[in-house]
């Protein structure tokens, strides 16, 4: 919490905090947004040396385990003289020290421990990934050129499980923390600072998903009506970063934004649209924020977009966001086929001694072990949509009867407590091993592992054009509809999951929602 201090109090000796001392010249901090206000930011530090010292435990796990497998001890020594090693007798516990090293400096020199990033999931893995590559290579060369005789196979060991272990260390840090930023806790306060509708919607973005750490605790509507003072010259540049910063936020038409973060106690600035001469009112607060240790974020103007698809290009001193388009053909689209067609083959052959068990599971219970349902897949084209039944032969003549009781606040029929739903049924659905047979969909090309949820051609139906925009790619057996919540979804929210994934859709990202999935279904979250 904020000190009396930080919130303007009198330190010893009755003088202000962030008060200049008389006839001294005023630093950054006494010249912050809010003199002598400090973020409170004390737990959100220490976030990086506890994912730091995660990645100690995998990493000497992962490389001691290594040497028990390898040679069954720990008390090994690298070969001797006699193989033209320079380092003959050394004990194989100096390299696993030597390799956590490298390690880990690859790991924090590609800023996996920036508070940014952590919590991220793709991006925070693919440093994790970066890292050991890195770290692999590195090694080679200085085993090569130092004559070096590290075993192989104890490397062609520890790489692999290393890298393992960090992404089961990460992943469950990321869990605790998504778990407690929904608590509220470990997450940036944010004050938001635009106009009016700018910064309510902005507001309502960023509440989508507390996980991602950016808490709403206030909101700031700047004064499009107040005149903005530019400054051009050199001059004029030095005088406008003498003045009181509370001037300078007041020209910007952001009065009462320095008491706001201190009464708030934020630590994080986040800027929507600022209405008329936007760019200057951002430089005169970027001036403010100087020396303050308050974080200043600026959103654009469109949502939804990933980050792979967004490059700064900077351009005469002004940074342009160049958005590529999506990728919705081209290798990457067959890169995707391949993955599907080798991913679906691999469960299938893994997994039938299940798909059998459940077949018969399905026909003990008296009905029929395959549901055909006609769906619509990619650009409209229907195709028949394989599933375990779940439900009494005649579930669909009883539907008109149970349509009043709909769960659901969109085109989608779902129903808590459907009386049609089997025995064997219910047990499929909270596992959503009822969808398993729609990896022979995936096989025919007619479904991918991972995309939006097939919908019925009534559903399509009653599509706004923003919803026809899932139907440019396959649906998929699993997608971030599913993971998300599945069915306690509200329409808006599921739609807006599906557009999502179909402008933003990567391997990297499928890899991540499929073991989302595993997760989703343990939890079984939203399945009925």
């Amino acid at each position: 919490m904020v000190s009396e201090r930080a919130a303007g109090g009198r330190a010893a000796g009755g003088r202000a905090v962030g008060e200049a001392r008389p006839g001294a010249p005023a630093t950054a901090a006494d010249r912050g947004v809010a003199p002598g206000y400090r973020p409170p930011r004390r737990l959100l530090s220490r976030l990086g040396l506890a994912v730091f010292a995660v990645d100690v435990a995998a990493l000497a796990v992962a490389l001691l385990l290594s040497l028990l497998a390898r040679f069954g001890s720990l008390a090994t020594e690298i070969a001797g003289e006699w193989r033209g090693s320079t380092l003959g007798g050394r004990s194989y516990v100096a390299v696993v020290a030597s390799l956590m090293v490298i390690w880990l400096v690859g790991i924090a020199a590609r800023g996996a421990y920036r508070l940014r990033v952590l919590g991220s999931g793709a991006e925070e893995f693919k440093c994790v990934a970066w890292a050991t590559v890195v770290t692999g290579g590195l090694v080679s060369i200085v085993c090569y050129l130092g004559r070096i005789e590290i075993a192989r196979g104890f490397l062609a060991i520890a790489f692999p499980l290393g890298f393992v272990m960090l992404l089961i260390g990460r992943t469950a840090t990321r869990l605790w923390l998504r778990r407690m930023r929904i608590q509220g806790r470990l997450s940036h306060r944010v004050v938001v600072v635009g106009t009016r509708t700018s910064a309510a919607e902005l507001s309502t973005v960023l509440a989508r998903d507390p996980a991602v750490g950016f808490r709403v605790v206030g909101q700031v509507v700047a004064d499009e009506s107040r005149p903005v003072t530019a400054y051009d010259s050199d001059e004029d540049v030095e005088a406008g970063a003498a003045l009181d910063q509370r001037e300078l936020l007041d020209r910007a038409g952001l009065t009462g934004l320095a008491d706001e973060l201190v009464r708030r106690h934020a630590d994080t600035i986040v800027v929507a649209a600022l209405g008329p001469h936007a760019a200057r009112r951002l430089r005169l607060l970027s001036w403010a924020l100087e020396g303050s240790g308050v974080d200043l974020v600026v959103a654009p103007s469109f949502t939804d977009v990933a980050g792979p698809r967004i490059h700064v290009r900077p351009v005469s001193g002004l940074p342009l966001l160049h958005v590529e388009e999506p990728t919705l053909r081209g290798a990457r689209r067959a890169a995707k086929t391949a993955f599907d067609l080798a991913g679906a083959t691999l469960l299938v052959v893994v997994g039938s001694p299940l798909l059998a068990a459940i077949a018969v599971a399905v026909r003990i219970d008296g009905s029929p072990v395959i549901f055909r349902q006609r769906r619509v897949g990619v650009g409209g084209a229907q195709f028949t949509c394989l599933k375990f039944r779940t439900m009494v032969p005649d579930a669909e003549a009883q539907l008109p009867q149970l349509a009043h009781r709909n769960d659901h606040d969109g085109v989608l029929f779902k129903l808590r407590d459907d009386p049609r739903v089997t025995r064997v049924g219910r047990w499929l659905r909270r596992l959503s091993l009822d969808e398993l047979p729609q990896l022979f969909n995936v096989l025919a090309g007619q479904m991918s592992l991972v995309g939006p949820r097939p919908p019925l051609p009534a559903e399509v139906e009653r599509y706004g054009r923003d919803a026809q925009r899932r139907l440019l790619v396959k649906p998929g057996l699993t997608g971030l509809w599913q993971v998300s919540g599945r069915s306690d979804l509200a329409w808006e929210d599921a739609v807006r999951l599906d557009l999502y994934y179909v402008e933003n859709w990567s391997l990297s990202s499928d890899l991540l929602i499929l073991v989302r999935t595993l997760l989703a279904v343990v939890g079984r979250k939203g399945a009925y």
